[in-house]
């Protein structure tokens, strides 16, 4: 019984052994994901409202501190 333990042991080893010598080409790699969201659109908008705001906030602190 022991002898046959053993010998069903090795088979099993040597079976995979040999399904992994066989080898199998890898899948392709995956494409690279695709580019994020823009951030050029509407940023000449943004900084004109940016710098209206500013000059309205300049223009407010210098009216109160006087």
């Amino acid at each position: 019984m022991h002898n046959k333990n053993m010998l069903v042991s090795i088979l099993f080893f040597f079976v995979g052994f040999i399904s992994m010598a066989q080898g199998s080409t890898p899948p392709p790699p995956m494409p690279p994901p695709p580019p994020g969201l823009p951030i050029d659109s509407g940023v000449i908008a943004l900084f004109i409202i940016a710098l209206i705001f500013g000059a309205y906030k300049s223009y407010n602190f210098s009216k109160h501190a006087a």
